[in-house]
């Protein structure tokens, strides 16, 4: 009944993944698998797609399947400790924040 009340987008607190960081390129998946430490510290849901294949078309993958948060992590990110953040249903990314404050709030 709920699957089919919530159409597979599922609240937070009931998504299997509720976060799923994708690493642009290899030389981020250490970046990508501390922030997945962080966020798994506090209880979140999280995975880390490091699948060698485009950003874009994991991006896509995930907001198929309908997970709530996307973080995108490249050398930006990695070296201001921010993540970029694309919310489920939105077109474009929020934008970027600092990972301590995603990890918060």
């Amino acid at each position: 009944m709920l699957i089919e009340h919530y159409a597979g987008a599922f609240p937070l607190w009931l998504a299997p993944t509720q976060v799923e960081i994708v690493p642009i390129a290899e030389r981020h998946v250490d970046y990508a698998n501390q922030v997945r430490a962080e966020l798994k510290a506090i209880g979140a849901r999280v995975e880390v797609d490091a699948r060698n294949e485009k950003m874009n078309a994991k991006i896509r993958e995930h907001a198929m399947q309908k997970v709530p948060f996307i973080l995108v992590v490249g050398d930006k990110e990695q070296e201001s400790g921010q993540v970029n953040v694309r919310v489920r249903g939105q077109d474009k990314a929020e934008g970027s924040a600092a990972t301590a404050d995603f990890v918060a709030g």
